[in-house]
């Protein structure tokens, strides 16, 4: 398990849980069947591959609307990289991402023979953002037995904040967004890592573009919105 890997998943399905308008608030999919496809970049612009996803199920329990979401990515060579899918729930002032959907399938298929403890924090996104609100952490830890030896990795979103309004124009579009920053960090034995990003969010469509940098705040990639469907 390469944490740098799991920091990205982590950071990524945190940013694009908000992704178009319905009942339930400014920027979350409750629409099934809705569609959205992210193109990345590395730090010379160069497309480092494609992200695609689809809200696969909708469904209603009392006050919650729950939704799967199904990912895939490909990389530059149109080469399938993995699949995956999350779920979360949205009321009437909040979205809640479920902290254990968040780990790539093939990222559990590795060590399916193996005790594994896996702990956290639900990730909580407001219905209504508005510039200088401050967003609640959140963290998972995943635990694995490997036979006398214990893994731990820990990833946590810290410092999240809506930042400003930004118009951005991707190759969808152009559209009036709030940026939101949050610093992602990472610990795996020894190594610790942290990628602050940012991402721009417009209502009734959702994440536009999303940026991540090194600690010296140089961009180290990107990913816009190319196309979408609802």
């Amino acid at each position: 398990m390469k944490t740098i890997f799991l920091t990205w998943f982590f950071a990524m399905s945190i940013c694009l849980v908000a992704s178009a308008q319905s009942d339930c608030g400014q920027y979350y999919p409750m629409v099934e069947g809705a569609s959205f496809q992210y193109t990345h970049y590395g730090k010379k612009g160069k497309t480092v591959g494609t992200t695609s996803y689809t809200i696969s199920e909708v469904n209603s329990d009392g006050d919650a609307t729950n939704a799967t979401m199904a990912i895939s990515f490909t990389d530059a060579k149109a080469k399938d990289v993995f699949t995956s899918d999350y779920t979360f729930s949205c009321t009437k002032d909040k979205v809640i991402i479920d902290y254990q959907s968040l780990i790539p399938n093939e990222m559990l298929e590795g060590y399916k023979d193996m005790e594994m403890e896996i702990t956290g924090t639900d990730i909580e996104i407001p219905n209504n953002l508005s510039v200088g609100q401050e967003l609640a952490d959140a963290h998972v830890m995943i635990k694995i037995d490997m036979g006398g030896m214990s893994m731990k990795v820990n990833v946590d979103q810290e410092n999240r904040k809506v930042e400003k309004r930004e118009t951005i124009t991707t190759p969808a579009g152009t559209y009036d967004c709030l940026v939101v920053y949050s610093e992602t960090k990472s610990k795996m034995m020894m190594a610790k890592q942290t990628f602050p990003t940012r991402i721009w969010l417009a209502e009734g469509v959702g994440m536009v573009k999303q940026e991540t940098y090194n600690k010296s705040g140089k961009m180290t990639d990107s990913m816009l919105l190319t196309a979408h469907s609802q």
